[in-house]
């Protein structure tokens, strides 16, 4: 028992929180502001100039930023959006709160992001949006699917909750993820195990004015101020214009926020050495896949997924999962397919034998542990 006690745990993922963070924090919470003040644009210019986009909405949650991308999109009730069905909930049913119908397409089994080609099949004259999803902190194909969306006049919305300082390369130059190149809109988040914390948070990058202000109206109410307003009307006046909602975010959050966007090129590093530990250490092991290494694509590694042939190894993947608990490793699962979901099977029944790559990653999916405070002893 008092070993149990004593022994270190190493979770699938954790946040990195410096005294300089909590300072940051404790001196915003003494300030005149602490919900929305000034840190909050602040933290929006830095995120949208990292990310290399023209603007950034900061608000409470991924969740959050994945609904009002969807409204500002324009989706509604006879829509139809096309997603990954490996990916967190969150990407989907954000679809279903526009009252628009996700349709999944399969994955591409090694990088486990969606495959363009399936995409194309899933197209009709309801589909109005496609959201990929940068599954781990590696990028989807993006040009190609921006080709396919453009020919057919579709909106992109990236879900890049994984994937905050990812890149890929086009045109012999890198692309950043959040950058809006080959899409409308991108959604972060920053939560807890994500690249950055701001204890729960999210944010959209675009480079559309007009997305720009709807997101912000979305954000709060749907309340729109202007100064023509003001001068008109008087400095009390707003205007409702639509159905927004109550999704703002802190200033002492966005204070953490800019504390931690400081560290994210370390944080990345890090990951990224984690990930190259990983990858020689089970190189050659048999029934054992590690993340594809793309050379045109530079992963984030929020997560280091592997993927384990479980049935020839002889072992379950709960007695395997169990016995790296019992030694203080705690590894994850990410995700089970969103179509096998109760509410999803009874509401939407796709078919999963037309999804054969996500279900035989499924089989074998399991997160270890990859955050930037593990030392090498850790790992």
């Amino acid at each position: 028992m008092y070993e149990d006690v004593l022994k270190k745990i190493i979770p699938y993922g954790k946040q990195h929180i410096t005294e300089n963070d909590i300072r940051i924090v404790t001196r915003t919470l003494r300030s005149d502001w602490i919900t929305q003040g000034p840190l909050v644009e602040d933290f929006e210019k830095r995120l949208a100039k990292f990310c290399g986009a023209k603007y950034a909405v900061a608000v409470s949650s991924g969740t959050a930023a994945l609904h009002i991308t969807v409204l500002a999109g324009g989706l509604k009730k006879g829509d139809e959006a096309i997603t990954s069905p490996i990916t967190f909930l969150a990407t989907s049913n954000s679809i279903v709160y526009a009252g628009a119908k996700p349709v999944f397409a399969d994955i591409e089994y090694g990088p486990v992001n969606i495959d363009p080609q399936e995409i194309k099949k899933k197209i009709n004259k309801k589909t109005k949006a496609i959201l990929p999803v940068h599954f781990a902190g590696l990028p989807c194909k993006m040009p190609e699917i921006y080709k396919i969306a453009k020919k057919k006049g579709l909106l992109i919305i990236e879900d890049a909750c994984h994937s905050l300082g990812a890149e890929y390369k086009f045109n012999g130059k890198w692309i950043k993820a959040g950058s809006c190149r080959h899409s409308d809109m991108t959604v972060f988040s920053f939560h807890p195990v994500k690249h950055i914390t701001t204890g729960e948070g999210g944010a959209v990058t675009t480079n559309s004015k007009k997305l720009y202000e709807k997101l912000k109206a979305l954000r709060s109410h749907g309340i729109y101020k202007t100064p023509g307003m003001k001068k008109e009307q008087g400095p009390w006046y707003y205007e409702m214009r639509d159905l927004g909602f109550n999704y703002r975010i802190t200033d002492f959050q966005c204070a953490l926020g800019l504390g931690q966007l400081d560290k994210l090129r370390d944080f990345l590093r890090k990951r990224r050495r984690i990930a190259r530990m990983y990858d020689k250490a089970f190189k050659g092991v048999p029934g054992l896949e590690t993340p594809p290494v793309e050379i045109d694509k530079k992963n984030a590694y929020h997560l280091y997924p592997l993927k384990i042939d479980f049935r020839s190894a002889g072992i379950s993947r709960k007695t395997f999962f169990d016995k790296l608990a019992k030694d203080g490793i705690f590894p994850q699962v990410h995700y089970r397919p969103i179509f096998d979901q109760p509410y999803y099977k009874k509401k939407y029944k796709a078919n999963r034998k037309n999804f054969k790559n996500s279900n035989k990653y499924y089989e074998r999916a399991l997160s270890i542990s990859i955050y930037p405070g593990m030392t090498d002893k850790d790992v």
